[in-house]
């Protein structure tokens, strides 16, 4: 039996299209929650721009978040996990950007900032994923004892590669091909998911997540179901138990009717 839904949010409860939740998603998580089932948030927004959320939010329908894909948990008001990247790799990877003139978000506990700002940040995250402008500020500014618990630079494939040997206590996951998440360690949304259940007292088995981008494979592969969109990548699709049709056809709503979580939405 399903007692918690995981759900990624750009791609996933949000259209790329219509920057909005469909009214199906609405009316399939409200029917969920009714039934008593958890739902969550697994993202790899930090909290400070999780500004898409509030047709659910305002109904009540969110439990818990897990937010910077893994390295920061929430449930209401309390913390349940934190794991910054270690001081010396969030220096190196920003001295990588620095020297290439390469932009590189940084995102500390309750703010985001962006060194070497330029137009491909603008373009993805104001216009594309519809984020007010990120304060541009270098990390030489930024306080020596300030803890980062994400940092996005904006390196293809290749620089990803050359940059790897120099942080070896982080991990690297990739959903658009513009940019990489970096966090600690061990923190990815499968880790995510392992602290959300524990503070409830969920078993895995009781799980089912949904996702559509490359940081999403390591909790569809781990939730006791997981769905992948249709507007997924193959290899999303290749990691998951099902594919549902995409964001923009009622995906979740489909899905969840497949599974028998929910009825038909009226």
């Amino acid at each position: 039996m399903i007692k918690a839904l995981f759900f990624d949010i750009d791609g996933t409860l949000v259209s790329f299209k219509t920057h909005e939740i469909p009214v199906s998603t609405i009316e399939a998580l409200t029917a969920a929650k009714a039934k008593g089932i958890h739902i969550f948030i697994s993202t790899g927004r930090p909290r400070v721009i999780i500004n898409n959320l509030s047709a659910l939010q305002e109904r009540n329908l969110i439990d818990g978040y897990i937010t910077m894909n893994g390295a920061y948990c929430f449930v209401e008001d309390t913390v349940i996990y934190k794991s910054p990247i270690p001081t010396a790799e969030v220096d190196a990877l920003t001295a990588f950007c620095h020297e290439r003139n390469i932009p590189c978000i940084l995102v500390g506990e309750h703010d985001i900032c962006v060194n070497q700002p330029g137009e491909v940040v603008e373009e993805i995250f104001h216009h594309q994923l519809k984020v007010d402008p990120i304060e541009a500020k270098p990390y030489t500014d930024s306080h020596a004892d300030k803890a980062f618990f994400q940092l996005t630079p904006f390196i293809n494939a290749e620089e990803e590669a050359i940059i790897l040997p120099s942080v070896p206590h982080c991990e690297m996951g990739r959903w658009h091909p513009a940019f990489v998440d970096v966090t600690a360690k061990g923190n990815t949304k499968q880790n995510g998911i392992d602290q959300i259940i524990r503070h409830f007292g969920i078993k895995l088995e009781e799980t089912m997540a949904f996702g559509d981008g490359g940081n999403d494979i390591s909790m569809l592969r781990h939730a006791g179901i997981g769905v992948a969109m249709g507007n997924a990548n193959n290899d999303v699709k290749a990691a998951s138990n099902y594919t549902t049709t995409s964001v923009d056809e009622d995906g979740i709503a489909n899905a969840l009717k497949y599974f028998g979580i929910v009825g038909n939405p009226s």
